[in-house]
């Protein structure tokens, strides 16, 4: 029994040193990760409010809180494995090349995440307008992490990377709030052009979609080979362009032939000439 107590003495006085010294690095451990939770979420929070603040779009803004949360997180668990004594070093040199590897496996993905980043967060154009961009036209009906998604105007549904479509150009057509509508007619040179100014300018000024300010004008702006080619330039609020378009065009054309005033076409006019019966015989 003596000896028996004796090894639990020698035992204890052996253990009781490491237990001290790791039990402490444990509770050490704990404690760190415990806080350091609770300061992620709190800097999570926080992110999540300035984004909402700065009217970040939400897709943007819960992705980036995710991400951030999760490399928040990882970094703490290698911290604290570290504090207990595991070697933490080869860990973070196979996590490096796993993104690595990722990385190049996805590098198109990646850009395409990288662009939708930047719109989503950039916003140059947003959900419900209508762009032009990389060789297509249509309107936003979503703004996705890797693709934005286009309707155009025939109901087809195009998928544009994210990746292209931030390092191109693009057009925004619904931006502004007024545009700016051109109605290019051509007149036959015989025709008058103060009369045609005229008409042109009083169906822009009978149409209240069209704006008096800036005021509606009539250029002439080439002599063709065929016409004399006028613009009528007017302003109309977005929503209204095609209308006011469409309708102004079909309304010249109606207004002219009615006051006689001729919109050519491009025609050409062959001569004939006759060749005397001598050399006709001679042939």
């Amino acid at each position: 029994m003596e000896e028996m107590m004796e090894k639990l003495k020698g035992l204890e006085e052996a253990w009781l040193p490491l237990v001290i010294e790791y039990g402490s690095q444990f509770l050490l451990a704990l404690l760190t990760l415990a806080v350091g939770w609770w300061v992620i979420g709190r800097l999570i929070s926080a992110l999540h409010k300035l984004m909402q603040k700065r009217n970040v779009e939400p897709t943007l803004h819960g992705f980036v809180c995710s991400l951030a949360g999760i490399a928040l997180k990882v970094l703490l668990l290698v911290s604290v494995a570290g504090m207990v004594g595991i070697e933490t070093t080869s860990f973070i040199a196979v996590l490096g090349a796993a993104g690595l590897a990722v990385g190049l496996a996805l590098q198109g993905s990646l850009a395409n995440f990288a662009g939708g980043a930047l719109i989503l967060f950039l916003r140059p154009f947003r959900a419900g307008e209508y762009i032009e961009a990389q060789g297509v036209a249509g309107t936003v009906d979503s703004i996705q992490i890797f693709n934005t998604i286009l309707k155009t105007p025939d109901n087809k549904t195009v998928i544009v990377p994210n990746g292209s479509l931030s390092n191109g150009n693009i057009i925004n057509y619904s931006r502004q709030a007024t545009r700016r509508v051109d109605v290019n007619i051509g007149i036959d040179y015989g025709d008058d052009v103060k009369q045609a100014r005229s008409i042109l300018l009083g169906l822009a000024a009978a149409d209240s979609r069209v704006l008096k300010d800036p005021e509606a004008v009539v250029w002439l702006v080439s002599l063709g080979d065929n016409s004399v080619n006028l613009s009528l330039r007017m302003w109309a609020k977005t929503e209204d362009f095609w209308g006011v378009f469409w309708d102004i065009q079909e309304q010249a054309k109606e207004a002219f032939d009615a006051q006689g005033i001729t919109i050519p076409f491009p025609q050409r006019t062959l001569h004939m000439v006759a060749q005397p019966a001598a050399e006709s015989a001679a042939e």
